[in-house]
């Protein structure tokens, strides 16, 4: 049993990727080849954006993102407490400081009241000056944008969506990757949709600020190519490959496989109900579910379940053990007295289950009794 069946998906996609990287070899465009544009103009097309950038991942994809609204020293970017450390590892990188905020207790993303508390802590000090908000799709699970979005207006700050987990996945009929001034996701084998190695893309609507970005993906070149360099960029570009092999997969995720994903959560939802805190989603709203999570009744029971599903040898994972706040990278940053109590909580008791489009039956029934039995 894997926790993530990348085999499962390849063996129902074989043919098509097949013939597709086989394409990519007797064309030898392994850099910039054909299937990279298509690719973007059917991402763009598929959230509902103008311009889709692919690039080398998602990390990437968010400093980019960062570099784009010049985001550096003296800035304050917020973003929520249960993430990876990618979501704001671009400010340590120039110069601001990670401003971290509580989640809401039920969805586990970014909590708006806790988002306008840190703003106003941050203008009261006035060392820092707010300039972004990273609002991570966290588990694939949508943020709740029409609250963020005008906490975000009010303060004149820049909206970051970080949907590295969520691509498929909508807010009250919008895609992820459609919310905010800019959005990033990523391609890493295990989201949602993901190619054979690492890959990102990067979603906005300004066309000047498009052409900005595939600058800086090729070293900051201008209009006279990539020997005319206008501004420091870097080398962040999707290989032909990975994007032919990502074709066929966004076909699969548009036809089947978000709708599997809310089948098996809809299996794990009732097994688990009486007994475990289960996801949370809002009205109107998809989650792809690129981790299924629930929380035990305390860190001593997610610990026992933990070590009965591995005695029985059946995949789990805990996303994430440690809030950002509490990571030793980050212990310098400013917290202005936010206790983090739903993320503390949700670290504490969080555990993850095997979920992925192409999982059986009979898998997840094994799945089901295994949790079980340990309690």
């Amino acid at each position: 049993m894997q926790f993530i069946d990348l085999k499962a998906q390849y063996n129902n996609l074989k043919s098509e990727i097949d013939t597709n990287i086989q394409a990519v070899l007797e064309s030898a465009k392994y850099i910039g080849g054909p299937q990279v544009k298509e690719l973007e103009t059917e991402l763009a097309a598929f959230v509902g954006r103008k311009h889709c950038i692919t690039c080398a991942n998602g990390t990437d994809a968010l400093q980019i993102a960062y570099m784009l609204y010049g985001i550096g020293e003296g800035d304050a970017v917020f973003c929520p407490d249960i993430t990876f450390i990618s979501s704001t590892e671009p400010s340590k990188m120039f110069g601001a400081a990670s401003v971290f905020c509580d989640i809401q207790p039920d969805t586990y993303d970014l909590c708006p009241e806790s988002l306008e508390r840190q703003i106003k802590a941050v203008l009261a000090e006035g060392k820092l000056k707010p300039k972004a908000v990273v609002a991570v799709d966290i588990l694939g699970n949508p943020c709740d944008y029409d609250a963020i979005i005008p906490i975000c207006e009010k303060y004149g700050l820049i909206l970051i969506e970080d949907a590295a987990q969520s691509f498929g996945a909508s807010y009250k009929g919008k895609k992820c990757c459609s919310f905010g001034h800019v959005a990033t996701t990523s391609f890493f084998p295990a989201k949602p949709l993901g190619c054979y190695g690492d890959g990102g893309a990067i979603f906005l609507d300004d066309d000047e600020l498009a052409a900005v970005c595939r600058s800086i993906c090729v070293h900051g070149k201008g209009p006279g190519g990539k020997y005319d360099n206008i501004r420091v960029g870097m080398n962040s570009r999707l290989d032909t490959i990975q994007a032919a092999i990502l074709l066929p997969k966004l076909k699969a995720l548009k036809a089947y496989e978000v709708d599997n994903r809310q089948v098996v959560a809809k299996r794990y939802n009732e097994a688990f109900a009486k007994d475990f805190t289960t996801p949370f989603v809002q009205e109107d709203c998809v989650s792809v579910y690129a981790q299924y999570a629930i929380l035990a009744k305390d860190t001593a029971t997610r610990d026992k379940v933990i070590a009965h599903l591995s005695e029985k040898k059946i995949p789990n994972m805990i996303y994430y053990p440690t809030p950002q706040h509490a990571l030793p990278v980050f212990k310098n940053e400013p917290h202005y007295g936010e206790t983090y109590r739903n993320a503390d909580d949700y670290c504490a008791r969080t555990l993850s289950l095997p979920m992925h489009p192409y999982l059986e039956e009979a898998e997840q029934q094994q799945i089901i009794n295994g949790v079980l039995e340990a309690l």
